[in-house]
């Protein structure tokens, strides 16, 4: 069980995501050489698997969608992701805990 720390505001996360398009269901694959992998059941089309990505990453950190954001990638499939309100080492630490 993971417990949620409280967030402050003024801080934030800033990691590399490679993310896999059009997969049968999302889910995260881990960290290899400190990208972030994951799959994404939305298709790469008018920016649905970018939405895609935000909400199934707030869902899993437990924040609410608007605190994640895609700083670079939009159109490619490595982006990076930022997290305000959590700490670099709490978001690594709750995704740490959910790919194992």
């Amino acid at each position: 069980m993971i417990r949620y720390i409280t967030m402050v505001e003024n801080e934030q996360a800033r990691f590399v995501v490679r993310v896999r398009p059009n997969a049968k269901q999302s889910q995260l694959l881990g960290f290899t050489e400190g990208v972030l992998h994951i799959r994404i059941a939305a298709a790469p089309v008018e920016g649905k698997a970018n939405d895609a990505v935000v909400k199934f990453l707030g869902s899993r950190l437990g924040v609410s969608k608007s605190r994640v954001s895609i700083e670079k990638g939009l159109t490619g499939k490595t982006k990076t992701i930022t997290i305000r309100g959590l700490s670099q080492s709490q978001a690594m630490s709750r995704l740490g805990a959910l790919s194992r």
